[in-house]
């Protein structure tokens, strides 16, 4: 076989990895991972079609099973290169080495490992080919055939290495033994496979553990005896006979002796119903492997971090039942209080203390010092293997005496605070908690209320988790009150939920532990009065994020100052910084500070904090607005900022798209909270400088809906400007979506109105806008008519921006008619209108109506010409919607021209763009691509 030109490598044993020469290659769609595998697994053979048909689509075949894995071959040999994938009478093949695919590699060497005589070569070969593994093989790539097939023989024989591995490594090491972690580990994950279990009670015996190696059998029996209904096979049954035999004997002469009297068991009860956090326990299972090894790592410390009511105690508690047969000698808890409705915070003198008499240390052998105390608890727990669980925590000083000082101990700690110091110092591994997923709120629901009931109401269960934040204390609380209302449907406590008074009324469950405003107080009253206010005044903010400057706007103080307000909201987990510089704080957390605003601070302070968050994001809209769409057709004149609101600084088309993006929902939210408030100016000219970004993003929905609310402002308002700039707003967006009789009659409304006013570039634009809706609808004539009048009207205004824009519709529909050298003349004189006022923008629309025009006269090539000047001047001014826009264009023309490889690679470039915007004008330019690979122009 030649060798191919590129050098693939692809790793299967845990999350599906793939590299070309070096670089790796990302393989998103599901099926092209699927084929990627499959054909791994046989690298340097053939795949048949059947065969990878069944693989990719699980047995339901589409109905033309040939051209729908030679499609997806297609797809992959883009990726890969052509030449990686052959193809042969027999079916497809992947032309690489197989010791390039890690399972195949893996493979091999346990057979080499089979083959040999000598210990030493199969110790090497073994810890060569379970070097390999990484995770669960084909662990991100769903395939009911991979999961049946192939994951399993691969497993089977992973765990029979792992065994053979640590027979050989138990046999050469005659002291202690180091395989107990990893077979701890694969024994949790295997929990019926007996072979693993065996070899991990000799190994605990080995380490000089007999008595945690008989717990452990007893909770091995209870298993297999709950799963299976039998006692543990023979081989097992005789490693526990000896173990009990050698331990009574020792026992007998005095070797073994009870570190305690009683054995400390403090952990409170387990959470009934837990649900979630998947991310997390693994994660703490993952410093386990650390804690097993007492001559190794120093104490094993984990920080769980995370807002008051996400579940830190409920996590730490449950993780601490489910490995408490790990630390035989005992568990310790306290409840710090760090954040408490006492609100009087443990000393560490006060939890030491409890810990000495929980391990019962005479009163008359405990020291008077703190420090001689803290020294006499950490040599009682040196040696010993230990759970530590210090819950509540005000922060890392409070936290510090209480850690154990031996390996083998592990300490969980939960806090409010980061404990940053407790990190750097420490070494502490940091867990931060978020809101649940929506998937885990409702598992939550369901174990509390039961499958059936939570299945019965899905829409009330959608409304709940919403209403609740995806809070876990919240959710449970609100479960609570359910299951004592059995009878109630849950659409009842969903419509108390969101009523006028809020959600917080319907959080309590009857005390101050379980009741959601109790919880978020403790924290609230740690804050200086500065951070206090400002967490008060955020309440007020329209959306759930924000930055900086929205900040130092509403609370009214300069933007120097606000960092250090915002960094002690952020230690006591009031607002999250979910990435640098951005800012938030959930629905409830919201709810909460809009109450302390309104039971707090006057309402003429409220009303002038509404006023500078207005004006923030209206005066920073209006700029970024204009950097966007510099010559818009429209122009509207926003009175100053109030003292206090500070703007953001956005200084070029790049940073105004990246700002409209990141605030995207804070401004649709706060139309219609100005609306709501009494701001209907803000309302309607926010609508107005938010149009540009959403049109070119494809938010038309947004558009609609926020230029209805500017509509019912204005009118409420009784503002003929704001009523004429909302219409044509809703004008555009009808345009776009539909139906094109909507966007007709919104456009004739804002043509009356601009007229009302004598304003004639407001009449220009809504005739322009009006034209567009025609040649939607496929009325040419009466587009032409109506962009002739715009021009006019331009002309008329000495507009000369507009004209050149218009000039260039008047080309397009000329076009359209079919009269395409009217539609030259028109687009040339656009050109040079554009290319004297500067607007780059349009003067790269006039070259892509040019490329048009000439590609209707079969000029292709001179097209191609314009379309490449069009996208030049788009990726000059940096918009990549209209450059995706000309790129599907440019494609159009290659194809026209018989270049079909260059027509497809251009639509792909288009397509990524349009992805990358999550635009809905890619599913047309996929279809294009889809029609091209249909008609027979594919890779084969």
């Amino acid at each position: 076989m030649t060798e191919p030109n590129r050098h693939l490598v692809i790793q299967l044993l845990g999350p599906l990895a793939v590299s070309v020469d070096g670089t790796s290659v990302q393989l998103r769609p599901r099926r092209l991972r699927t084929l990627a595998v499959v054909l791994a697994m046989s690298a340097g053979r053939s795949v048949s079609v059947d065969q990878l048909a069944y693989a990719l689509w699980d047995g339901e075949l589409p109905e033309d099973v040939r051209s729908s894995v030679q499609n997806h071959v297609w797809r992959l040999r883009n990726l890969l290169g052509a030449e990686v994938i052959g193809t042969s009478s027999a079916g497809y093949q992947l032309r690489m080495d197989a010791d390039d695919v890690d399972a195949l590699r893996f493979s091999r060497l346990l057979d080499a490992a089979l083959e040999t005589s000598n210990e030493a070569a199969e110790r090497e070969l073994l810890t060569a080919a379970l070097g390999l593994w990484r995770g669960n093989p084909f662990e991100d790539v769903p395939s009911e055939w991979l999961e049946q097939f192939e994951a399993p023989r691969l497993v089977e024989r992973y765990l029979t290495a792992v065994e053979r591995s640590a027979d050989l490594r138990q046999a050469e090491n005659s002291g202690r033994s180091d395989v107990v972690p990893q077979l701890r580990q694969l024994a949790a994950r295997h929990p019926l496979r007996e072979s693993l279990w065996r070899r991990l009670l000799v190994a605990l015996d080995k380490d000089g553990r007999p008595a945690e190696a008989l717990d452990l059998y007893e909770t091995i029996r209870t298993r297999i005896a709950e799963e299976l209904g039998v006692d543990p096979g023979q081989e097992l049954q005789e490693v526990y006979a000896d173990l009990l035999a050698r331990t009574t004997q020792d026992f007998a002469h005095g070797a073994v002796s009870a570190s305690f009297p009683v054995l400390p068991r403090q952990l409170p009860a387990d959470i009934d119903g837990f649900a979630g956090r998947e991310a997390a326990l693994s994660a703490l299972d993952g410093l386990l492997g650390d804690a097993d090894d007492p001559d190794g790592r120093p104490v094993v410390i984990t920080a769980i971090g995370g807002t008051a009511g996400v579940g830190k105690t409920s996590l730490a508690v449950h993780w601490a039942h489910r490995v408490a047969h790990r630390f035989p000698d005992g568990h310790l808890y306290v409840n710090l209080r760090g954040y408490d409705q006492s609100g009087q915070v443990a000393t560490a003198t006060e939890a030491v203390r409890g810990f000495l008499d929980a391990l019962h240390m005479p009163t008359s052998q405990i020291p008077a010092t703190l420090d001689a105390q803290v020294g006499l608890y950490r040599s009682l727990l040196a040696g010993k293997r230990i759970l530590v669980v210090l819950d509540n925590a005000r922060d890392s000083e409070q936290v510090r005496p209480l850690l154990p000082g031996a390996p083998g101990c592990l300490a969980v700690v939960t806090s409010r605070d980061p404990l940053i110091s407790l990190l750097a110092a420490e070494g502490a591994h940091p867990i931060a908690l978020d809101l649940l997923s929506a998937d885990d709120s409702r598992l939550l629901l369901a174990r509390r209320l039961g499958v059936e009931r939570v299945a019965a109401e899905p829409r009330a269960v959608d409304d709940i988790i919403v209403a609740c934040a995806r809070l876990p204390l919240a959710l449970a609380i609100l479960a609570a009150r359910a299951s004592t209302q059995s009878t109630f449907p849950l659409t009842q406590l969903a419509a108390e939920l969101n009523s006028s008074r809020g959600p917080l009324d319907a959080l309590s469950g009857g005390d101050a532990v379980t009741n959601v405003r109790s919880v978020f107080s403790w924290s609230y009253r740690t804050l200086s009065p500065e951070a206090a206010r400002l967490f008060r005044l955020l309440g007020l903010n329209p959306g759930s994020e924000f930055a900086a400057p929205a900040a130092a706007s509403v609370a009214g103080i300069p933007l120097s100052q606000i960092g250090l307000a915002l960094a002690e909201l952020t230690r006591a987990r009031m607002v999250t910084e979910h990435a640098y510089g951005r800012y938030g704080l959930h629905d409830l957390l919201r709810a909460y500070a809009t109450e302390l605003a309104h039971d707090i601070d006057t309402s003429k302070e409220r009303h002038a904090a509404t006023r500078r968050i207005l004006d923030h994001y209206l005066q920073t809209a209006y700029v970024a607005c204009l950097l966007i769409s510099p010559h818009r057709e429209t122009r509207i004149s926003p009175e100053l900022p109030a003292s206090g609101a500070r703007p953001q600084e956005v200084a070029d088309y790049a940073e105004a798209m990246t700002w409209f993006t990141f605030e995207h929902s804070a401004l649709v939210a706060t139309v219609e909270h100005a609306a709501a408030t009494g701001f209907e100016t803000h309302a309607w000219q926010l609508a107005w400088a938010l149009a540009p970004y959403l049109d070119r993003r494809g938010h038309w929905n947004d558009q609609v809906t926020t230029a209805q609310t500017a509509l019912q402002a204005a009118v409420r308002l009784n503002s003929v400007a704001g009523q004429a700039h909302a219409h044509r707003g809703l004008g555009n967006a009808y345009y776009r979506l539909g139906p094109i009789e909507m966007a007709k009659t919104h456009l004739e409304r804002a043509i009356d109105l601009f007229q009302a006013l004598d304003d004639i570039t407001g009449q220009a634009s809504a005739h322009h806008g009006l034209a567009g809706a025609y040649a939607r609808s496929g009325e040419y004539r009466l587009a032409l008519r109506q962009v002739r009048r715009a021009h006019e009207l331009f002309r008329i205004a000495d507009d000369r921006a507009g004209q050149g824009r218009t000039l260039n519709s008047i080309g397009w529909y000329e076009a359209l008619c079919g009269n395409y050298q009217e539609a030259l003349s028109s687009c040339k004189q656009a050109l040079s209108l554009m290319q004297e006022v500067g607007d780059r923008h349009v003067e790269a629309a006039t070259w892509d109506s040019l490329g048009y025009t000439n590609l209707q006269l079969n000029e292709s090539q001179e097209a191609i010409l314009c379309y490449r000047q069009s996208l030049a001047l788009m990726r000059e001014v940096n918009d990549p919607y209209y450059e995706a826009t000309v790129l599907d264009h440019l494609a159009d023309a290659h194809r026209a021209n018989g270049d079909i490889d260059h027509a497809r690679s251009v639509w792909q470039r288009s397509l990524v763009i349009l992805d990358q915007l999550h635009h809905p004008d890619a599913d047309s330019v996929r279809t294009k691509l889809e029609l091209l690979h249909a008609s027979g122009y594919r890779l084969t």
